[in-house]
């Protein structure tokens, strides 16, 4: 197949090797000329998947129209912040034949829409989402990872798979779309919490109590917008939430860390060359939670430390504090 993918960063990078192993002719588009041109000519993804070179039949472009001609699938790995623009103008560029998959693990700002359902509303057309415990340093080096490929209709999310599975990238089929991207984006809201722990100089208890915690919360939301329950118990929900809460590689769990440690979320930011989706999705989390009326503990003290200056301890110390309740409430 013909595949396109856009989104020239660590994880578009990963899923462009993939595909390239498969023998899928794919071109990876980025929204800056100098630095697909600077990946091309090096071989290396320098700013976001170092010391990991590409292969020399991938191709690289900054234009859109030319890297989505004759593509017999679409796959979407753009920042969530800036989904929606690049969806706008995918969209025109596309013929009715043309797989949509979105890799992008978020919650839309201002609609609180998951990703597939912004590409969905702009594009006509079912977009199949693709998502598990994933991190791009190890899956561009052959790492063996498992993922789920979700759509509404079985039939797209088979072809999914059967595009991108092979002996290390191993794909799962779902049809629960809302849980398998809600669990995507709230992992990263709690892992953010759990790098606080870390920083804070807490221990492997603490870390055990905001990830069940957190699942908990995930999974509340999660049935409350119409996602079956069993699926936060899988890759998706529980298997990415573990790798992202505990491994060195987590970008939100990096930045959790940081603030633990007392560093300003502008110091941080402003040193990160690749994108923390836990800190703009926190928002949108506790808002659509408020909107549900599901409490989501744990987001909103994440929410109160990255937006509102609140200390990491004093957050900590409002999360134990809570009256005593049921583990089922």
């Amino acid at each position: 197949m013909k595949i396109c993918v856009l989104g020239d960063g660590g994880w578009g990078t990963a899923l462009a090797m993939v595909l390239d192993r498969n023998g899928h002719d794919v071109v990876v588009w980025g929204p800056f000329s100098e630095q697909v041109k600077s990946i091309a000519e090096a071989g290396e993804n320098i700013h976001f998947l170092p010391g990991v070179m590409v292969p020399n039949s991938l191709h690289w472009t900054s234009d859109m129209k030319a890297a989505v001609e004759n593509a017999d699938c679409v796959v979407i790995v753009v920042p969530s912040r800036f989904y929606h623009a690049t969806v706008d103008q995918l969209g025109p560029l596309l013929s009715a034949s043309v797989v949509v998959v979105s890799a992008t693990k978020g919650l839309d700002e201002s609609t609180h829409m998951t990703m597939s359902e912004v590409a969905s509303s702009i594009l006509k057309r079912p977009v199949a989402v693709l998502s598990g415990p994933s991190h791009a340093e190890e899956v561009a080096r052959g790492i063996p990872c498992a993922l789920a490929a979700a759509a509404d209709d079985l039939a797209l999310a088979e072809r999914v798979q059967r595009i991108f599975m092979n002996d290390y990238f191993r794909v799962y089929t779902s049809l629960d779309v809302k849980g398998v991207e809600l669990g995507g984006a709230l992992k990263n809201v709690i892992a953010i919490a759990a790098g606080i722990s870390d920083g804070l100089g807490f221990g492997d208890n603490t870390k055990a109590a905001l990830m069940t915690r957190g699942l908990a919360e995930m999974t509340r939301l999660g049935i409350a917008i119409g996602a079956q329950p069993d699926t936060f118990s899988g890759l998706g929900g529980l298997g990415d939430l573990m790798v992202t809460c505990m491994s060195q590689h987590s970008r939100n769990r990096g930045v959790g860390e940081r603030l633990g440690q007392g560093e300003s979320l502008q110091e941080i930011m402003s040193g990160m060359q690749m994108v923390a989706e836990g800190v703009w999705n926190c928002r949108a989390a506790c808002e659509l939670g408020a909107q549900m009326g599901i409490s989501l503990p744990i987001a909103e003290q994440v929410k109160a430390v990255v937006h509102e200056d609140v200390s990491a301890q004093d957050a900590m110390t409002a999360l134990m504090g809570r009256a005593p309740r049921a583990e089922s409430e």
